[in-house]
């Protein structure tokens, strides 16, 4: 066979591997990995997850402008419900991080509620205009809230479902802005709509 000949048929197959490397079914396709599932989440960010199904404990505590607020009222949304105590290192840390993910979800379902341990609400109302924090702040004057939620080591942090049941729970800070942790939200929210 002349050059001439064979150069046509060395062209088009060139061009039909091209092609096929390009369509998706070539010789190095691979599939995607699945996403990350809930499971993967909790054990990336440290979450401990309750044995079985069970109902927050209801409380009602007041805010910052000293409206009262109760867990009940926010039935319906997923709550990021933290203990902390402006003195406590990490909480000053985490604090912050926390703002970005209210920011990132409020309109899709997330609240993100802060339990102040036994301190005055003008301490708890200055670190929050230091901080710029927007999300609800509610004070436990008398830490009796606290102590029913085993909060004897903050931060202390609960998830609750938009059905009012514990999804998980962190002793500690957490990068709370890490791309685990918003996937593991967004996940969160998308489940519970």
């Amino acid at each position: 066979m002349s050059l001439r000949k064979l150069t046509p048929c060395l062209l088009f197959l060139a061009l039909f591997l091209l092609a096929l490397l390009n369509s998706g079914e070539g010789f190095f396709h691979r599939k995607k990995a699945p996403p990350p599932s809930r499971e993967d989440f909790f054990k990336k960010i440290g979450i401990e997850k309750p044995e079985k199904r069970i109902l927050t404990p209801d409380f009602t505590l007041e805010d910052l402008s000293g409206k009262r607020v109760s867990l009940k009222e926010l039935r319906g949304k997923v709550v990021f419900l933290n203990f902390w105590a402006t003195w406590c290192v990490p909480c000053r840390q985490e604090m912050p991080l926390m703002e970005k993910l209210h920011r990132e979800f409020k309109e899709q379902g997330l609240e993100v509620v802060a339990v102040n341990f036994r301190e005055d609400k003008k301490v708890v109302q200055k670190f929050f205009d230091e901080l710029g924090l927007t999300f609800k702040s509610l004070l436990d004057y008398d830490g009796n809230v606290s102590n029913e939620y085993g909060a004897w080591s903050i931060p202390l942090s609960y998830f609750i479902s938009r059905r009012g049941e514990f999804i998980g729970k962190v002793t500690g800070d957490r990068k709370w802005d890490s791309q685990d942790s918003r996937d593991f939200f967004r996940e969160l929210l998308q489940e519970e709509n």
